[in-house]
């Protein structure tokens, strides 16, 4: 009996192993090495605590000074909808309520449109995911965000209405040690 008992807990811990494995939304969360969190070189001229995205590698970098900087992989916004220049973060929030703008509700309504209410944070199909850094061109919100997304999938990619979006767990990283007024500069 004893040894029927062993052979039967592993084949349940074999299969379980083996089912989480097969899950796709498991699976599909472990991003390429390049976006991956890291400290990589930067121009040593940049001083700390600036955000610098740079939009054709998808990349966003928070710079810590002395030619140093933390790397994170981010997902865009479809080409023409992405902001260009230097902004201001005027505020930031945990796990945000999201409302379309009236702009995306008018561009895709079959997308939008069934959410002109909002969602209220912490929704799985909240967009804003579990923080957000509000992007400001002087004391103008310019509706543009630095947030997390509920599809981790989608770094290293285009689509959406602009905003630059990070996995829920590396924008929560980045919440914790981005002050309000930082400049960020997007380009």
């Amino acid at each position: 009996f004893r040894g029927k008992s062993m052979i039967n807990r592993r084949t349940f811990v074999a299969s379980a192993t083996a089912s989480l494995l097969a899950t796709p939304a498991l699976a599909s969360t472990r991003l390429p090495r390049k976006f991956r969190p890291q400290e990589v070189d930067v121009n040593p001229e940049l001083p700390a605590g600036q955000i610098h995205v740079i939009k054709e590698n998808f990349h966003l970098y928070w710079t810590l000074g002395d030619g140093r900087a933390r790397r994170y992989g981010i997902a865009l916004g479809a080409q023409g909808r992405n902001y260009t220049g230097v902004l201001t973060i005027r505020r930031k929030a945990e796990w945000p309520s999201w409302t379309p703008t009236q702009n995306m509700i008018r561009l895709e309504p079959e997308l939008y449109g069934p959410y002109r209410a909002g969602l209220p944070g912490g929704h799985p199909r909240n967009p804003m995911g579990a923080r957000a850094l509000y992007l400001y061109d002087g004391g103008r919100d310019t509706y543009y965000r630095i947030h997390g997304t509920p599809d981790p999938d989608s770094i290293g990619q285009s689509y959406s209405s602009g905003c630059v979006r990070l996995t829920n767990d590396h924008v929560a990283e980045l919440y914790d040690m981005v002050p309000v007024n930082t400049q960020v500069f997007i380009f």
